[in-house]
């Protein structure tokens, strides 16, 4: 069987019909001979949450700073409200699902990432045995991205990063999902293959720049990291998410 991690932005969590659309193609792809894992996170849903709770938020070089004081709130929103928000989509698609945390079954070692950002983690690979098992029994494993160090503190992880540590886990391929369709260049048109030389040099016209660049570095690091492409697509369009089933090529490849 081959495995492949795919990892999904808080964007979709407010679209039922790229839900939908999601665990449609999680059992296509499961019909046709792969096994997924679903890493996740919900930026949307935790800057809602810290903000019905009193909490302003900020970002330092595009990662959220959270406070400890905040944490109770972030996970909530990761681990509670936006995992079982998708179990319940994937039982609807008559999929099993089981939601874990990078926490569970020592699957990452995390740590502190930096002092400055409070509890964000960065995580590395832990021990593959959980997942492996559920698998083996035909289940989707949908991961949230909160981590927890040796000393159990508990920390916020960047998802694309999480994913890329799962994916290191199980020796799977990986696809970013996104609620863009891949890469634009500066037409606004599709590109199809990515390197570290042609990224440098979209960066350097600003063409890749913002959000888009945050993904595009998230995959140049996937990529090399895992030692293979990353698909970076989209979860709105049905057409790329039939493809992806079918493996034909879909969304942008980046190659290490």
């Amino acid at each position: 069987m081959k495995t492949m991690v795919i990892k999904v932005g808080g964007a979709l969590l407010g679209c039922e019909a790229g839900m939908d659309r999601l665990f449609v193609t999680l059992k296509g792809l499961s019909e046709a001979g792969w096994q997924a894992v679903l890493v996740h996170g919900g930026g949307a849903l935790v800057e809602q949450q810290l903000k019905a709770n009193g909490f302003s938020s900020h970002k330092l070089n595009g990662l959220r700073v959270t406070p400890e004081v905040q944490m109770d709130v972030v996970a909530g929103a990761l681990a509670g409200s936006a995992n079982t928000q998708l179990v319940a989509k994937a039982i609807a698609a008559g999929l099993t699902p089981v939601g874990l945390s990078l926490a569970d079954g020592g699957l990452t070692q995390a740590q502190v990432l930096a002092p400055e950002l409070g509890a964000v983690g960065k995580v590395a690979a832990g021990k593959p045995a959980l997942l492996e098992g559920l698998l083996a029994q035909g289940m989707l494993p949908i991961i949230s991205s909160i981590a927890v160090d040796a000393e159990g503190q508990r920390l916020n992880v960047n998802a694309d990063q999480a994913a890329t540590v799962i994916c290191q886990l199980l020796g799977a391929e990986l696809t970013l999902l996104s609620d863009v369709s891949g890469v634009l260049d500066g037409k606004g048109q599709l590109i199809p293959h990515l390197d570290p030389a042609l990224a440098a040099e979209l960066t350097r016209q600003g063409v890749i720049e913002g959000g888009m660049k945050v993904k595009v570095d998230a995959a140049l690091d996937a990529a090399r990291s895992i030692n293979n492409r990353v698909l970076v697509a989209s979860w709105r369009y049905p057409e790329q998410l039939a493809a992806l089933v079918k493996g034909e090529p879909v969304g942008t490849q980046v190659h290490p």
